[in-house]
């Protein structure tokens, strides 16, 4: 007699600029094994950072699917853009199918600042999500339902420099925290003057280098919400959401190449 089924463990994978992590998790998003982390390979390119994220998903045991939060603008499991990884090789790649394929399950894909607020957020009212690692990540939720994505880090902050470039870690590190903290506090302004949010959420690496004194509608998050948002991708309400992704089979099936995986249901 087949005993119950057990719920379904997800493998929740964010890519970084700087660094992979990738976590087992059960259904409520507690990890199961892992963090596992490595650097993100210096100018990577998908097979660099798939090769990358093997060596640390192997020893983490069974999962059934698989959630990625991704730098960049991201569509319909595909990468658009990857400023942050310097490699133009993301533009086009099918990264959902890719890592369906590649680590057995079913993937999801969205952008990795959508991810962490998944993983935070109240589900109420408009809520805005930045994070601050390598670059600027940013994400608009209104009511619970994620809003169109804006590559927000993209943006001119000031002069000529993006989001990205005003508020990553390379201008942390160059001008010291002082100063960065209030590029913080003129880009929190900012953000509240363009969407006039209800509650700011901060996430990311550098969040804990916040010496500003926050506006009260304001907080800082953890930033393994990174990781632990993703068991939210595959909640019902987010199906329509996502298209179906590749059988994990799909390349054993004669004549299909990595970027030419025709979809299938799972």
């Amino acid at each position: 007699m087949t005993g119950p089924i057990s719920p379904p463990l997800t493998l929740a994978i964010d890519v970084g600029g700087t660094r992979l992590k990738a976590a087992v998790l059960n259904p409520s998003g507690a990890f199961i094994a892992g963090p596992g982390r490595v650097d993100t390979p210096h100018l990577a390119g998908p097979e660099a950072v798939l090769a990358a994220l093997a060596g640390i998903i192997e020893p983490l045991g069974p999962f059934q699917r698989i959630s990625i939060g991704f730098p960049g603008l991201v569509r319909d499991g595909t990468v658009r853009t990857a400023p942050n990884l310097g490699n133009p090789a993301w533009a086009g790649f099918p990264l959902a199918d890719a890592a369906a394929v590649r680590f057995g399950a079913p993937a999801r894909l969205l952008n990795d600042a959508t991810v962490q607020g998944l993983g935070v957020i109240d589900g109420i009212g408009l809520e805005c999500v930045i994070t601050l690692g390598t670059g600027f990540g940013f994400a608009l939720f209104d009511d619970g339902r994620i809003a169109p994505h804006l590559e927000l880090g993209q943006h001119i902050a000031r002069g000529k420099k993006t989001y990205d470039a005003y508020l990553g870690a390379h201008e942390l590190d160059r001008i010291g925290p002082k100063r960065w903290n209030r590029r913080i506090d003129r880009a929190i302004v900012a953000l509240d003057t363009l969407i006039g949010f209800d509650t700011l959420l901060i996430g990311g690496g550098n969040a804990k280098r916040i010496q500003t004194t926050l506006p009260a509608n304001a907080r800082i998050v953890a930033n393994e919400a990174g990781i632990t948002g993703g068991v939210r991708l595959w909640d019902s309400k987010l199906d329509d959401a996502f298209p179906p992704t590749a059988s994990p089979t799909a390349l054993d099936e004669p004549g299909v190449a990595p970027r030419q995986l025709r979809r299938k249901q799972p």
